[in-house]
């Protein structure tokens, strides 16, 4: 945890993450899985460490062009890319397939994406890699009968080298016989491909939804035990090919805190109100139930004194910004700092940001235990300035 001098100087709110941390997560995560098995780091989930983690991670799942253009100033290799997502435009494509060296893994998510890729590939002459994406019930992904139609009909894409199946159903899922009885579910379907029309899978990436847990209640979970009996059903699949485990809260959440600080404080008759300088913009990824649990949460100094029940709330002009409701202190103060932990997956990207035009929060890398400011605070009101008419 940063000393709240080193707090004074750099000013809050701000994401920390630890970049050693990271890379022993995502080591042992590579241990409780069979050989097998590679890594896929989801960039979305935190695009800020993508960097960092070239030398740990096999591959990175790339969900739109900005993503892809983020891996490309980031010098990701292009044999570690996957290029997913459930919108594909022609302009973006035809960029990305413009810019193919051999190794990228293309995803294709519906008859008009690989009708898409495949004029695409023709015009250019060029050969790519794709995986079929299966639907587990939702806007993601093509049923069976689809996939079943463009294998039966491989042979007119000259220019796609399909070589699996993508799947992935959710997040958040902690129960492993659930994430059993998807992968029953994939190897059957993967077996028919290869009994009824001959396919044979070179390459299944699976996304488990692997769960992160958020709050005090929630520690109880046996996370050894859980990987356990999927890498157990992993080992015993019909298929026994490359496998890709597409993961990003599982493998970056633990790695991150998020700092803020008391700025105002007031009671009225619904209770004792801390005002922070962050809010739900910046740490939404509670979901709904951020003010009816404990997070998991440190506070900078821990003083000894009268416990009061103080309701946490953001600094956004909304009823909803409430981040933790009748959380016990000792002698809150103003200036006091609250750390947020396990904030190293998507409260960067998924938050209302612009709502205010606050500023965006600084984020910063802890490396061999020094501190590195990667990113300084952004005025988002530059980048919301209304459009004056006749420039560009």
């Amino acid at each position: 945890m940063i000393d709240s001098k080193t707090i004074e100087s750099i000013g809050t709110p701000f994401y920390v993450f630890d970049i050693d941390v990271l890379k022993n997560r995502i080591n042992y995560l590579k241990s409780m899985m069979p050989e097998n098995v590679h890594l896929c780091f989801a960039m979305k989930a935190n695009p800020f460490v993508v960097k960092e983690i070239e030398d740990t991670i096999e591959k990175y799942e790339i969900c739109s062009y900005g993503e892809w253009n983020i891996a490309n100033v980031l010098d990701v290799a292009h044999e570690k890319m996957v290029i997913s997502g459930v919108y594909k435009d022609e302009d973006s494509m035809i960029d990305i397939i413009n810019h193919y060296k051999h190794g990228e893994v293309i995803t294709i998510e519906s008859l008009n994406q690989i009708k898409l890729v495949d004029k695409i590939t023709k015009d250019k002459n060029i050969v790519v890699d794709v995986i079929l994406r299966l639907t587990s019930g939702n806007q993601f992904g093509m049923s069976e009968e689809e996939i079943i139609s463009i294998l039966e009909n491989r042979s007119k894409y000259n220019f796609l080298n399909i070589m699996g199946i993508q799947y992935f159903s959710g997040t958040q899922k902690k129960l492993s016989r659930r994430i059993i009885k998807e992968l029953e579910y994939v190897d059957d379907f993967v077996q028919k491909l290869k009994n009824e029309l001959g396919f044979v899978t070179e390459e299944l990436e699976f996304g488990p939804g692997f769960p992160v847990m958020y709050f005090e209640a929630e520690t109880d979970f046996d996370e050894n035990t859980y990987l356990m009996e999927i890498a157990d059903k992993i080992k015993n699949l019909k298929y026994q090919g490359h496998i890709t485990m597409e993961l990003g809260r599982s493998i970056a959440a633990s790695c991150g805190s998020y700092y803020t600080k008391v700025v105002d404080k007031k009671t009225n008759k619904e209770g004792n109100f801390a005002i922070l300088d962050g809010g739900m913009h910046h740490i939404v990824y509670y979901g709904q139930m951020m003010a009816m649990k404990k997070p998991m949460l440190d506070i900078i100094p821990r003083r000894s004194g009268n416990e009061e029940n103080w309701n946490l709330v953001g600094a956004l002009c909304t009823i909803n910004d409430l981040i933790v409701k009748g959380l016990p202190v000792n002698g809150l103060e103003l200036g006091d700092v609250f750390v947020f932990k396990n904030t190293g997956a998507y409260a960067m990207t998924e938050g209302i940001s612009l709502f205010l035009s606050r500023d965006l929060p600084k984020v910063l890398f802890v490396k061999d235990g020094k501190i590195e400011v990667v990113r300084s605070n952004i005025q988002t009101y530059k980048l919301n300035m209304p459009f004056k008419g006749g420039e560009n």
